[in-house]
């Protein structure tokens, strides 16, 4: 097991004590693993022993000043698209030149006078590591990182300078280092001078470059998001701050890697910090960014619904070194697309309607139903998500075939373990469509969560299993993520596979096979009842009707006797409780083109047991009397919550006071108690938070705050109301600010 740092071993019998775990004998220096780690590099470093110590070496240049332009409007954070990060530090992407002036005591003379520039990360330092870069910038030179001189002006002299495209990623401390017979003199540390290398996702040279400017400025450069959910015929959006420019982020990015223990040596390697960063955004086994929990109680937290953003959340991380409690599938994505985006990888959240999740490991996800036809709830294991949230980041894969970089999916929220730690990718959307599961990493899993079958079996009376009816199009039936430069959804199903009952499909299909993934070989005969169920939408607290028709396929009239389960469930397809349970003595006659059965459904029925999210699920089945046939439908209704109002006053301009006021009016029969109301947006203010003990029904809660927008352009206000009763209540507003 992983022991924090300092933490005391004992030795075995008849060894000496030690009172930590040491490097020795295995490496000559401990591998370098934290951003933060370093010591101080000598103002002089002597090419020999001088017992007297150095000259004066007056006749040599002195530094006396080094301008990073740093600032947002100057050449360097322009040109790399990094002047939104609230930092004053130059961040700079690599493969791109960027430009510092250095100012000497005297005109420079490239003849005689020789000077580096020195980048440094981490404790124990090394060029072969790439951790030490000694570049000198008036000789040509075949090392991988560049510099030269682009202008000098009296005592000012330009350079420019670009880091290698495949350097490591992080915080570099930078010196500027004159080059004498006797040593070499630098710069004093100073923190203001550290330089932040990203990603560069506008640089060909480097394995994350994204070649469309739209998707690029989507997946890199905005800030607000939002994260569809509930049910594949019923769409919602909840809006997410990703604020990955806000102060202190990048710092709390380069965190998570650090409690990861991640070699600096591997932190240039994208698919390597995408891996590791799925392990860490969940604290299931390694310490990381959130604590997962599906039970309702989060009374010691956060409930995953009430979060808007991923700022809070990291700041709590990097301040605490804990856990932040709690978090559900779309926070992990959220805040992993933080990261990802933060560090220059372009990342977006994925929706998967109808997301598969069997237990054990095939693709198929079973119902058991007894001899009647009747769901057989205490032998019914495996589950189906209403949807699951994860990522997709771009990059290419070196270590794969060619032509299976670009999108690759990670998911954060754990599930299953990989490689001894719970997290998922990066996998080649490509290779999953293509059924290529046998490449790295996790292909099988996330193939199953968009291709399972759900197959129903009728458990007989000697315990066998047969299978009666197969559902091929139930699972993964949508796909989304935001579209670019709207607020709409984009459906990207066809990127994971192809259309049903295609020649492509079975072909995938066979070849998913060959690596592994077993699948329902059984031939079954057409059913000769089709049934369909529907609802309209539905507000919480509300009554509704669960529409059921009946398509009679054969050349008789048909009979059955329907079941119908209705059952509060988590988003995960986890029963709670069932609230309706039903028989429906239904006739088909052969000359109806369709017989529908209304099923009334009260509120009271459901009202008090709904959990999280408000999800209610339907199994109907029934058998055939003259045919003994199997029929089943199944219909999820996610049901609607009323929606917050933001509304803004005040000039719209930077650093002016604005004014926001967020309103909510309980519609319904019962009070709210214990609600929780937040708001944030990115570049406008950080998250604030207030709490109600009571909103008497019919009441209209109003909460105005003030705030000074710290920059120009389209913004995100967005909040959220959350409370035991009522959950998922959101809001957005888009406000424009002028300079």
């Amino acid at each position: 097991k992983k022991l924090p740092p300092g933490t005391a071993m004992s030795a075995p019998e008849g060894h000496p004590q030690r009172s930590t775990i040491s490097h020795r004998g295995r490496s000559s220096v401990p591998v370098a693993n934290s951003n933060t780690d370093g010591k101080d590099v000598p103002e002089f470093e002597p090419f020999g022993l001088m017992p007297r110590g150095p000259p004066p070496l007056k006749e040599f240049l002195d530094i006396w000043d080094v301008n990073m332009l740093n600032q947002p409007n100057e050449i360097n954070k322009r040109n790399h698209h990094t002047h939104l990060y609230a930092t004053e530090n130059l961040i700079v992407r690599r493969g791109q030149e960027f430009q510092i002036r250095i100012t000497f005591d005297r005109p420079y003379k490239p003849t005689q006078d020789h000077f580096l520039v020195e980048f440094v990360i981490g404790s124990y330092p090394q060029v072969s590591k790439g951790t030490y870069i000694p570049l000198r910038v008036d000789e040509e030179l075949s090392g991988s990182w560049r510099g030269r001189v682009v202008q000098t002006m009296d005592n000012m002299v330009t350079v420019g300078i670009t880091p290698a495209p495949d350097c490591i990623v992080g915080r570099f401390r930078m010196y500027v280092a004159v080059i004498t017979p006797y040593g070499i003199r630098r710069t004093q540390k100073d923190p203001s001078r550290d330089v932040y290398i990203l990603f560069n996702p506008w640089s060909p040279a480097d394995t994350v470059f994204l070649n469309d400017e739209a998707e690029r400025d989507e997946c890199i450069l905005n800030e607000s998001g939002i994260i569809f959910y509930g049910e594949a015929s019923d769409i919602s959006v909840r809006p997410w701050n990703y604020g990955q420019f806000e102060y202190g982020v990048l710092d709390a990015c380069l965190q998570v890697m650090d409690r990861a223990t991640m070699p600096l040596v591997n932190r240039g390697d994208a698919v390597k910090v995408a891996r590791m960063a799925s392990a860490m955004m969940n604290s299931k086994d390694d310490d990381g960014v959130l604590v997962g929990n599906w039970t309702g109680d989060y009374f010691y937290g956060v409930a995953p619904t009430s979060w808007t953003g991923s700022v809070e959340i990291l700041l709590d991380y990097a301040n605490s070194n804990q856990g932040v409690c709690y978090a559900q599938c779309w926070v992990y994505a959220g805040v992993f697309n933080t990261f990802l985006r933060c560090l220059g990888i372009p990342a977006r959240v994925v929706s998967n309607f109808y997301s598969a999740h069997d237990n054990d490991g095939n693709l198929r996800t079973d119902i058991i139903l007894d001899e009647n036809g009747k769901v057989d709830k205490e032998r019914t294991k495996d589950s189906i998500w209403n949807y699951h949230c994860w990522n997709e980041c771009y990059m290419a894969r070196t270590d794969l075939p060619q032509g299976f970089g670009g999108w690759q999916v990670v998911d954060a929220t754990p599930q299953e373990t990989s490689d001894g730690l719970y997290r998922c990718g990066p996998a080649s959307v490509h290779a999953i469509k293509h059924g290529q599961v046998c490449y790295p990493f996790d292909a099988p899993f996330i193939f199953a969560e968009v291709n399972s079958d759900v197959v129903f079996y009728q458990r007989n009376k000697n315990g066998t299993l047969e299978p009666v009816r197969v559902n091929k199009s139930h699972v993964g039936r949508m796909v989304l993520t935001k579209d670019i430069g709207k607020e709409s959804a984009r459906d990207i199903t066809s990127q994971y596979k192809f259309a049903e009952d295609t020649e492509e499909e079975r072909t995938v299909l066979q070849k998913a096979e060959e690596f592994g993934c077993s699948r329902i070989q059984s031939t079954l005969p057409p059913a000769d009842v089709e049934m369909k169920a529907s609802v309209q939408d539905v507000m919480v607290g509300n009554d509704f009707q669960l529409s059921l028709e009946f398509r009679n396929q054969s050349d008789s009239h048909r009979t059955t006797n329907v079941y119908i389960s209705g059952n509060v469930v988590y988003y995960t397809g986890v029963t709670s409780s069932e609230f309706i349970l039903k028989t429906q003595n239904v006739r088909v006659p052969v000359s109806v083109a369709a017989k529908v059965v209304i099923v009334d459904v009260k509120s009271q029925e459901y009202l008090r047991k709904l959990v999280d999210q408000a999800n209610l699920h339907f199994i109907i089945t029934g058998r055939v009397d003259e045919s003994g046939q199997i029929i089943t439908a199944m219909h999820v209704v996610s049901l609607h919550t009323p929606k917050l109002s933001i509304k803004v006053s005040g000039t719209a301009r930077v650093s002016e006071e604005m004014l926001v006021t967020v309103e909510f009016t309980n519609p319904f029969k019962f009070n709210l108690e214990d609600v929780s109301v937040r708001m944030e947006g990115p570049g406008l203010m950080l998250a604030k938070k207030k709490q109600y003990s009571l909103i008497p029904t019919n009441s209209t809660l109003t909460w105005t705050e003030s705030f000074k927008p710290r920059r120009s352009g389209q913004a995100w206000l967005m909040a959220s109301l959350d409370c035991q009763a009522l959950r998922q209540v959101y809001g957005h507003l888009e406000v424009n600010i002028q300079p």
